[in-house]
């Protein structure tokens, strides 16, 4: 018989010393590529969500403390463009936002305004011709509503006033003012004027 010693091996087995550590990095790489684009994905679809939001929340802010709707609508276009690229995202403002007025005109006291803010963020690393075939993008949208100040001025009425007939005598009833109505959800198009 013969003994094994220190230096002796055993014939056709393999020394397997350092082959956990290779099985370790290769499955550790394997692992941690889709975790990093998970979070790249996600960071980015995070981003969007800021991004919406807080253009919205200014947009209708702006809107509503403008002295006219023009104005209101220039102003919610560059608070939607500010804060579109301050998360990274160049779209055009007028095409990614939408604006609504429970009545007309929009600035009248109490008269709730919604600004929707849309954006599609196209998931890191497809190329656009693959998007365009696969739909891998992510469309992300807020809304947010304010309300004009109960207490702001009325908008002057454009109509010419009818002329006055004096007084009106004793005991007859004075008419009513014409009121006008708009059908309640009126919406555009935030870079163009309410239909």
């Amino acid at each position: 018989m013969i003994g094994r010693g220190p230096g002796v091996r055993a014939v056709g087995r393999r020394d397997d010393t350092g082959s956990a550590v290779v099985e370790f990095v290769f499955l550790g790489v394997l692992l941690l590529v889709p975790l990093v684009y998970l979070v790249l994905a996600l960071g980015r679809v995070q981003a969007a969500a800021f991004a919406t939001d807080s253009a919205a929340r200014a947009a209708a802010r702006a809107f509503t403390t403008a002295p006219d709707e023009a104005t209101g609508r220039v102003r919610a276009l560059a608070a939607v463009r500010l804060a579109l690229r301050d998360q990274g995202f160049d779209r055009d403002p007028a095409a990614a936002s939408w604006l609504t007025c429970s009545s007309q005109p929009c600035l009248a006291p109490n008269v709730r305004v919604g600004v929707e803010v849309s954006v599609d963020v196209v998931l890191p690393g497809v190329p656009s011709g693959v998007d365009r075939i696969a739909g891998t993008h992510v469309t992300v949208r807020s809304q947010q509503f304010a309300v004009v100040d109960a207490f702001r001025s009325p908008a002057p009425d454009p109509s010419p006033a009818a002329p006055s007939q004096g007084p009106p005598s004793q005991g007859a009833a004075s008419p009513a003012a014409p009121v006008r109505r708009a059908s309640p959800g009126v919406s555009s198009p935030l870079g163009h004027g309410a239909r």
